[in-house]
Order: C-alpha cells, then sequence, then structure tokens
C-alpha cells in the first residue's frame, strides 16, 4: 500500500516557508504523495481554523514541484465546478509536464453556498458541470487537435494525462468514478464501510463497461503504536484501497515533523513496510 500525506495549504501553517518545509520533510520521511486541498471564497463567519486563508492548489502543487524530486503531488480535492474547463486542463497539463508527470488529479464537486454565490455559479448545476469538465478533459489528453464551442484548437503540451480520482458522497461520486474516473477517492471511511461500498463501485464500473480503479482512502491513522498503525492500514488494504493518505491539523512545521516522525519507521519507498 502507498501511503500519502496532506499539507496545509490554509490557515497559519500555509506560508511558503512552512509548506516547502513541509513537503521537503515528507519527501524526505519516505511518504509516497503530498496532498492539499481546494477552497477559493471562504465567507467570513465560516474562516475557523483557516481564517479565511487558502492557497490555490495548482500554483501551490507547480511551486513545490521544482522544490522537490520524488515525492507525488495530490489534489485532494480540486473543485471542477469553480474553474472554466479549458483554463482548468490547460493548467492540470501544464503542472504535469512540468512536474515529471508526478501529479495525482483528485477532483470533486464542492459543497459551499457561500463559495458559488461568490462565483456566481449555480450550485445545483455542479454536477452537471463536473461530468461536462471531466468529459473535455479526457478529450484534451487523447488528441493533439480539440474542439470547444466550435472551435477546433492545438492542446499542448500533451503530456500522458495524470490520473483522475472522484471524490464526493455517495452514492453520486462512485457513478462518476466509474465513468470518467481513473479511481475512487474516499473520506473518513471505516474500513467496513470501504469494503461494502467498493462492491457498489464494482457493479458500477461493469454497467459501463470499465474496470475498477483505484481506491484512495483518506483519514487518519495514529501512529504513536506503530503495530497498531500498520493493522490499521492493513485493514483498508484489505478493504480495498491501494494508497492511504493520512490526514491531521497541525499548527507549525515543528508540530507536523514530529508527527511524521514515528512513520518514518513504517515506510519504504512511499510504501508500508513489510512487518
Amino acid at each position: 500500500m502507498d501511503v500519502g500525506i496532506t499539507i496545509r495549504n490554509m490557515g497559519a501553517a500555509s506560508t511558503r516557508e512552512e509548506m516547502l518545509a513541509a513537503a521537503l520533510a515528507a519527501e524526505a520521511a519516505g511518504f509516497e504523495s503530498a496532498w492539499i486541498t481546494d477552497h477559493i471564497a471562504i465567507p467570513p463567519d465560516d474562516a475557523e481554523g483557516s481564517g479565511g486563508r487558502y492557497v490555490d492548489p495548482l500554483i501551490t502543487l507547480a511551486w513545490l514541484a521544482g522544490a522537490t524530486t520524488r515525492i507525488k503531488l495530490g489534489t485532494g480535492v480540486l473543485i471542477l465546478p469553480y474553474r472554466g474547463a479549458l483554463a482548468t486542463a490547460k493548467q492540470v497539463a501544464s503542472l504535469q509536464e512540468l512536474s515529471a508527470e508526478r501529479l495525482l488529479l483528485g477532483v470533486g464537486i464542492g459543497w459551499m453556498d457561500a463559495e458559488f454565490r461568490a462565483l456566481g455559479v449555480d450550485r445545483h448545476q455542479r454536477g452537471r458541470i463536473s461530468d461536462e469538465t471531466l468529459a473535455f478533459m479526457r478529450r484534451c489528453f487523447e488528441d493533439d487537435v480539440v474542439e470547444a464551442n466550435g472551435q477546433p484548437f492545438l492542446f499542448k503540451p500533451r503530456p500522458p494525462a495524470p490520473p483522475i480520482y472522484i471524490g464526493g458522497g455517495f452514492p453520486h461520486a462512485l457513478r462518476r468514478a466509474a465513468r470518467y474516473g481513473d479511481g475512487w477517492l474516499p473520506m473518513r471511511l471505516t474500513p467496513q464501510k470501504l469494503a461494502e461500498r467498493r462492491k457498489v463501485y464494482a457493479q458500477m464500473c461493469a454497467e459501463v463497461g470499465r474496470p475498477v480503479g483505484e481506491i484512495i482512502a483518506m483519514g487518519g491513522v495514529d501512529a504513536s503504536d506503530p503495530d497498531a498503525a500498520r493493522a490499521a492500514l492493513e485493514e483498508f488494504a484489505e478493504a480495498g484501497a491501494s494508497r492511504f493518505v493520512l490526514g491531521f491539523r497541525y499548527a507549525s512545521i515543528d508540530a507536523f515533523k514530529a508527527s511524521i516522525e514515528p512513520w518514518v519507521d513504517l515506510l519504504e519507498d512511499g510504501r508500508l513496510a513489510s512487518a
């Protein structure tokens, strides 16, 4: 099982110095991937924990790509209806090429009413917009010449497409993952619930004639007891997850480094080491 970790691109811990230090520390500790989240317009009455500060995910990952060499770079998740389809596809392709194909593209449809209002986007259309963006993005990575709004154009650079993982609520995210994704990105599920929903995901993939994609589980695991942490990840692996992304809050880079220190002995080349 590959093991990734979230890095805070929000709040006080999202300065350029602290994000860079966290990414380098995660790479040095042996994590396979580093993941960040996406918000674009936090209202004043809902800013607890972040102060309304969120650094753009694609720009942040592009910057971290230039400072790291091995660790993969993930969005967990990029909200598709917040951005135009063509501009997003261009940014994703550019990041994939400049990072030497290290991008792991987790996507979602969003949920915060205030952000949709600030953007002037109908929240009730977010599923349709996301599906259209995903279908368009697929076309962009399949051919140099793409058409949008009746206008053919050259889509370059066109590196190999990054894997696309669909996050979101059950069952809509599973259906979207089966149709458009390379995998499913559930958050905060128990291994038991993950195994149950994997069966539904497999059935939906079969219905549209596509193979079952990779499953990435995101959540928290306490590594203060290494044996218990290993057992917890092995449960997720048995439930069908091939990657686990560790998430936790931290207030400073020192707190981040202290939290990941127990993981050093649990990891080998980005994966859960053998017992």
